[in-house]
Parts: C-alpha cells; sequence; structure tokens
C-alpha cells in the first residue's frame, strides 16, 4: 500500500481549521495551510487566484458569510499520485456539498434563509507539507436553482441534490490496496481513449457498454442534470452533446489519479470544442468554446459504476456570449 497519510492528514486539518473558523480567520488559516504562491483555479467569476490571502478574502469569506452555519459533508475524499506528470506529484481529492443557511446574497443570487447547497469537488496538490495548487470547482448554477433561479431552459435530465457513492465508502481515510487504485486507473483511461475523442465506429450505447455498467449513473452538473443507465444517458446527454459540437479538441488533463475503487481527473480546460448545434436550449453559435472540468468515478469490477461532473458552464457560456450569471443577479427570484 502506497502511504498518503501525512498529505490525507494536513488536508483533514485544513478543512477541520477552516471550517470552524470565523469569516475573518480565514485567512489566518489558509496562510498556515497553504503555500504564499500557491495556485487556486475556481470556476467563473473567480478563475484563477494566488497566494491564501487572494482566496480568502476572494472566495471564502463572502461564502461563508453568504452560507451561514457552513458545514462541509464529503461523500468522497482520497488521494493519490498524479498520472499526469509521471506520477511525481501526490493530490488529495475532497468533494460533496457545503451546507449552510443562504443568509446573505452571493454574486449577485438573493438569498432564501433557508439550508443550500454548494455541489463542490477540490483537488490539492501537497508538497513538504503545504499545499501549493488547487482546483476548487463548484456548481454555482445548481445554488441558483435551489434560490429560485432558472439560469438554463429545462434540462434533459434530472435536477437532484446529489447523493455519494451507492456503496457509502467513498471516504477513504486510510490506506487502500495499490492494486485497486491501478485497476481503477486503468478503467478511467479506457473510458477516455474510447470515448475521450469520439473516434469509435460503434453505436453509442455499444461504444458506452465497453467500459460502463449498464446500471451507470452519471450525476451531471445543473443545466444538463443527471442519468440513470446507459440508455438513458446515452439519450439524455452523451449523444445531444456529441451532435452540438465538433472540432474536439485532444483531452488535456492537469491531473489525473485514483486510490481504491475511486479516482478522477481536472482540465482547465480538459477540451474545447466548436458549438454547431443546439445545446442547453441554446442555439449553434460556431464558436469554440472551453469545458473546464472535474470528473470524479466509482469503479465496480473492471467497469466504472458512478460519475460525479463539475463543469464550468457559467465560464463556457459567457465564453459563447451569454452572461449567465450576469443575468441571473438582475432577475427577482420566483
Amino acid at each position: 500500500m502506497t502511504d498518503f497519510q501525512n498529505e490525507k492528514e494536513l488536508i483533514r486539518g485544513f478543512y477541520s481549521a477552516l471550517d470552524t473558523a470565523g469569516p475573518t480567520d480565514i485567512p489566518a488559516v489558509m496562510a498556515r495551510y497553504v503555500a504564499p504562491d500557491a495556485l487556486w483555479r475556481g470556476f467563473h467569476p473567480f478563475n484563477e487566484l494566488t497566494g491564501p490571502e487572494a482566496v480568502a478574502t476572494t472566495f471564502w469569506e463572502p461564502l461563508r458569510r453568504a452560507l451561514c452555519r457552513l458545514q462541509r459533508r464529503q461523500d468522497v475524499f482520497m488521494a493519490g499520485r498524479n498520472e499526469i506528470d509521471g506520477f511525481r506529484s501526490t493530490w488529495v481529492v475532497s468533494m460533496g456539498h457545503l451546507m449552510g443557511l443562504f443568509d446573505a446574497p452571493w454574486l449577485g443570487i438573493a438569498p432564501t434563509g433557508k439550508m443550500a447547497f454548494l455541489r463542490y469537488c477540490e483537488f490539492n496538490r501537497v508538497e513538504d507539507g503545504r499545499i501549493t495548487e488547487t482546483a476548487m470547482y463548484f456548481d454555482i448554477p445548481h445554488l441558483m436553482m435551489q434560490a429560485g433561479l432558472q439560469p438554463f431552459p429545462p434540462q434533459t435530465a434530472a435536477h437532484l441534490v446529489q447523493p455519494g457513492p451507492m456503496t457509502h465508502d467513498g471516504l477513504l481515510y486510510d490506506a487502500q490496496p495499490d492494486a485497486e487504485g491501478t485497476a481503477t486507473l486503468a478503467a478511467i483511461n479506457a473510458m477516455i481513449s474510447d470515448l475521450g475523442q469520439w473516434q469509435l465506429d460503434l453505436p453509442l450505447e455499444e461504444e458506452l457498454a465497453r467500459t460502463w455498467h449498464d446500471d451507470m449513473i452519471w450525476w451531471g452538473p445543473a443545466g444538463i442534470g443527471a442519468s440513470y443507465t446507459i440508455e438513458r444517458y446515452a439519450k439524455q446527454h452523451s449523444a445531444p452533446f456529441r451532435a452540438a459540437f465538433t472540432d474536439r479538441s485532444e483531452t488535456r488533463h492537469t491531473c489525473r489519479m485514483a486510490e481504491g475503487h475511486y479516482g478522477g481527473f481536472f482540465g482547465w480546460p480538459n477540451f474545447t470544442a466548436r458549438h454547431v448545434g443546439g445545446f442547453m436550449g441554446f442555439p449553434g453559435s460556431d464558436k469554440l468554446g472551453e469545458m473546464r472540468v472535474i470528473d470524479i468515478y466509482r469503479r465496480d469490477g473492471d467497469k466504472l459504476a458512478e460519475n460525479w461532473i463539475f463543469i464550468d458552464l457559467l465560464h463556457f457560456w459567457k465564453g459563447l456570449g451569454v452572461d449567465i450569471l450576469a443575468r441571473m443577479a438582475e432577475v427577482p427570484r420566483t
């Protein structure tokens, strides 16, 4: 077993300190755990920030003032070495929801005074006892919808507060057998090879069945939604997505790793593609769009069973000339 326990304990300590700190104490907590020149990548409108002070004051303090009594509700926690840099760097991954009472405005979204859940997934690179690089992706449109807004036309799939793994075993606080992580990474890479470039000369459902269980669940972002079974995933997302885009670039990941039966990746962006057909209720534009994505997977046997997806749809649509966040900030809650 490869030992990532020191890195895991660092991140668990960081979360404990961060989640219990008052808003004005967050900069000091960040400075204790995060390197001074650390790079932080977050979804639009935050984008890239450098250093703990900038992250604390730009992202965490406003969020904590908006979502009062915040709880971190983790569904997946794991660590591993990054295949993209030859397995040299170590990353710790956390996925779940940040839940709080939505009591103050955030990003122009009016508060509800009710519970609200911000879906998140965070990759942290750990070196010499400090966090040196972070990808913190979060589903802002999902929060908008909880606040009574409709940032997108009706979704093709289901909009949910998404549960964690069906097996309830995603919190890998202890070391895991190396062979399991190797098998998970192999399953993810097989999926990327088969599906990532849309090049196999097979019917879509047969193509998907090579690397996915038939009862797969694709937990997609707000604006697209969640799908259950290969047949419904193909109908509700994969086929419409492929029909809407051409000129897809190669997949570009910053980190790809696995531990136990779980693994995932992120890119900045993962790929670009030309929007030629209707997608998510918007007409084609013939423009290239960037997809910033995190994918987290659960493997069962030699195939993938569940997939949680975070896509920066606010950045994607803004690049195509549609500023969803600005629109929603001006719309009264229904």
